[in-house]
């Protein structure tokens, strides 16, 4: 794909990231703020390797990015699909949180009773399964820039549930991981 088509498109998307991430981005202590940069990051490493999504496919590089990129894929269905289930609860005046953030009861089914950001879980996937599709440094840097930015989302936004949900999160945050089920 030409340099040109990867800054318009990057130039658009990016566009459309700022628009939802606005409240945030004036909170540097909002989770969003640093969401924001994970997202970023993992829009340029999908850009930068697009031209090499389907090169030797079965080379162990492209097996693996295949196996993160479907792990990733399962994360966001399932953590999106149990978010929609519950109810919402719109007094929750906080402008950071997106709308399926705002749930009125914590989510502990499904991939939630294993880990709490399945989501988040599915970008970290994502950043890692792009980064395998055309190994780099400058992939490893994206990657590794979405990967720190989504543990400080992560983390500020477990100070937000604790301070909504309470003893309740913090009981929680103690049987589950973050992002890897029995592992991290």
């Amino acid at each position: 794909m030409a340099t040109i088509i990867k800054t318009v498109i990057f130039i658009l998307v990016s566009a459309f990231i700022v628009w939802i991430s606005r409240s945030s981005l004036r909170d540097i202590r909002s989770h969003g703020f640093y969401r924001f940069f994970a997202w970023e990051a993992i829009l340029a490493l999908i850009l930068i390797n697009i031209d090499y999504w389907f090169v030797d496919p079965f080379s162990p590089h492209q097996i693996t990015a295949w196996v993160l990129l479907l792990v990733s894929l399962f994360m966001v269905i399932q953590g999106f699909s149990l978010l929609r289930k519950g109810k919402t609860d719109d007094t929750r005046d906080d402008p950071a949180l997106l709308g399926l953030e705002k749930t009125a009861e914590l989510v502990t089914t499904g991939v939630y009773r294993y880990i709490r950001h399945p989501l988040y879980s599915s970008l970290f996937f994502l950043a890692w399964g792009t980064f395998f599709k055309y190994p780099s440094w400058v992939g490893v840097a994206l990657a590794a820039l979405a990967s720190i930015s989504l543990s400080i989302t992560a983390r500020i936004e477990e100070t937000e549930n604790i301070n909504y949900w309470g003893a309740e999160y913090q009981n929680y945050m103690e049987r589950t991981k973050m992002f890897v089920p029995f592992l991290f």
